[in-house]
Parts: C-alpha cells; structure tokens; sequence
C-alpha cells in the first residue's frame, strides 16, 4: 500500500518532533533509533525512507528544535524586552524541568562537542544568542559581556539539571540569575 505524499511529510515532522524533544532531554547517544520509532508506532526500517542515517537526523531535529526555539522565545529576546527577561526565563525551574521543551544548548553542545560532532547549527544558536544578548548590553566590549552572560546561563542550566539536591539545584538557578541580573543592569 503506497501513502500519499501528505502522510509522509505529516511522519516525517512527527518523527522530527519526537527526535527534537529526546535529544533535548535525554541526548544524541541515548536516544536509540528503534525505541524512537517505536514510540511513534512506525518501524525501524521506515525511518530511512525518511533520513539517511542518524546523523542525518540528528542535523535536521536540532535544525527544528532551533526554529521552534525561535518562536517560542520572540516575547522574551524581541528589541524592547530587557535582557533582565531573558535571564529570568532561562534560569527559571520550569527551563530546568523541561529540556524536551527548552534551549538545545545545554545537552546537546556538551554531547556533540565530546564526540567530535560539532555542528554548524550549533555555531549558528550561539551567534544568534550572542547577537541577541550583545543589543541588549551597552558599550564597545557588549560582544565579550555576552559571551560571559550565555555562558553562565548555559553552564548554570546544565549544572542545575545535574546535581540531585534540589535546593542546590535551585540556588544554582537562582544565584545565577541575580548575578547575572545585576552585572548587566551595571553595565
């Protein structure tokens, strides 16, 4: 039995979501093409009718995460909203708590720069973050204050996700966010 044309693209954007949200939360190496799949109720074998392996895969559905990203935080990055905003909701526990729903950054930098897999979307997140942190900050170095801003929230959100004392946890987001709050309303 041929499918049309519509359900191949309806299965590929749902395999892309679901690829999205597990790499996110749980990482590139655990997520297992089979149970990914399988989850979907389709076959292993169905999925390279739609990638052509799973690095493929991975490229496209952090390419996905990204744009879905975008749209979601336009109210918290957009030119009137203070970098004060952004913080809070980086560094805020519902972030923590959903990564399948969050910036890719935190578990996928880490995994694919430890394997060797850096990837220009990749490149592409952070430049886009860094642009967006650096409007928001006043003065000639704001290029360097960002790069120390996204790297702290990064880093802080990684952490907070890693430790198992939940107030720790919290304080990590937390002290963060006051920190970085007050060095660049300083600035």
């Amino acid at each position: 039995m041929r499918y049309s044309e519509d359900h191949k693209a309806k299965t590929h954007q749902l395999i892309l979501d679901e690829a999205a949200r597990r790499f996110r939360r749980d990482g590139v190496g655990a997520t297992g093409l089979q149970p990914l799949m399988k989850a979907l109720g389709l076959t292993h074998g169905g999925f390279y009718a739609h990638f052509k392996s799973k690095d493929d895969l991975v490229e496209k559905a952090l390419r996905h995460a990204v744009d879905n990203l975008k749209t979601s935080l336009a109210m918290h990055t957009g030119p009137d909203v203070p970098l004060s905003a952004l913080i809070d909701t980086y560094l805020s526990e519902g972030h923590r708590a959903n990564p399948e729903q969050g910036c890719p950054l935190p578990t996928i930098s880490a995994e694919l720069g430890q394997r060797g897999q850096q990837s220009e979307i990749t490149d592409e997140v952070v430049e886009d973050r860094l642009d967006n942190i650096a409007s928001k900050l006043p003065g000639e170095d704001s290029r360097a204050q960002a790069m120390l801003v996204l790297s702290a929230m990064v880093g802080a959100l990684l952490l907070s996700r890693s430790v198992k004392d939940e107030s720790l946890s919290a304080e990590l987001l937390s002290n963060t966010r006051e920190q970085l709050k007050a060095l660049t309303e300083s600035a």
